[in-house]
């Protein structure tokens, strides 16, 4: 897949999320443009595999092209950066979750790191409660 249609998928995921859920995060990106596995990222979350990158279907260059599109387009449209914490989780002790096979902090933070549509996390809270 070339940059260009990459990143019409991107976009189109993010919007997808935002409009849905009113928050966007990489690792759901990342399974609904094909590049991560479900089962995968369960692995990885159960602390089977060492590093998210490891189990990710796309190289490092066109892992880091995703995170720039996110990035890019959380900013343009005023989205609210949250940082998460990610740790393993079953019957072991819950240890946090690294991204990368190197797991320098700036990376790991571009991965961890969830975009909130405010307005729209506000009118969704605001639908459920009147259920």
């Amino acid at each position: 897949m070339n940059r260009e249609k990459l990143k019409e998928k991107v976009i189109g995921v993010i919007q997808q999320q935002c409009e849905s859920r009113g928050f966007v995060t990489m690792i759901d990106v990342l399974i609904e443009i094909g590049a991560l596995r479900r089962e995968d990222m369960e692995r990885w979350h159960k602390g089977q595999v060492d590093y998210l990158e490891r189990v990710c279907r796309m190289n490092l260059s066109q892992l880091s092209y995703v995170i720039q599109i996110v990035q890019t387009y959380a900013k343009a449209q005023g989205l609210k950066p949250s940082l998460t914490d990610y740790h393993s989780y079953g019957k072991k002790p819950h240890r946090p979750l690294r991204f990368s096979k190197y797991g320098k902090a700036d990376v790991e933070r571009k991965y961890a790191t969830h975009y909130v549509d405010v307005q729209r996390m506000t009118a969704i809270k605001k639908k459920d409660e009147r259920r």
